[in-house]
């Protein structure tokens, strides 16, 4: 291969159409822009969503709902992963050591999924009602 022989692929470029040059080409006199009107002139442009001064759709329709920017970066445990760490004392800091929850989490919970046999003390992760009644019937605590 030479450098002077190197060519686009075939079909991948394509001639630019040419509007406004005869009746012939298919596309003279108003040039496929119909007639009259702002978007036949040059320059004639509107904002996007732009309805000709009528309201809006975006703004017609009611806001609605939340979507809370942190709520992804609220990560969830099992109990089996906890159950098996080495580790007795667990924090966030900890889980993301292990790679259990992702390194942007602000915080985390453990579910009840899995079985828990050893005795863990959780600080400042949450857990859910049945998750930590399993874990003080194994003789952990769980403070927030």
């Amino acid at each position: 291969m030479k450098l002077n022989t190197i060519a686009p692929a075939e079909g991948a470029k394509h001639a630019k159409r040419r509007v406004g040059r005869g009746i012939g080409s298919g596309l003279g006199k108003t040039a496929g822009r119909g007639h009259k009107g702002q978007k036949s002139r040059a320059g004639g442009f509107h904002k996007v969503g732009f309805e000709g001064g009528q309201m809006p759709l975006q703004r017609r329709l009611p806001k609605r709902g939340f979507v809370s920017l942190t709520g992804a970066r609220n990560a969830q445990v099992r109990l089996s992963d906890i159950n098996a760490l080495p580790i007795d004392e667990i924090d966030l800091a900890t889980l993301i050591q292990a790679d259990l929850i992702p390194r942007n989490a602000l915080s985390a919970k453990v579910i009840l999924t899995g079985e828990i046999s050893r005795k863990v003390v959780l600080k400042g992760i949450g857990a859910t009602k049945n998750a930590k009644a399993a874990i003080e019937a194994a003789g952990g605590s769980v403070s927030e």
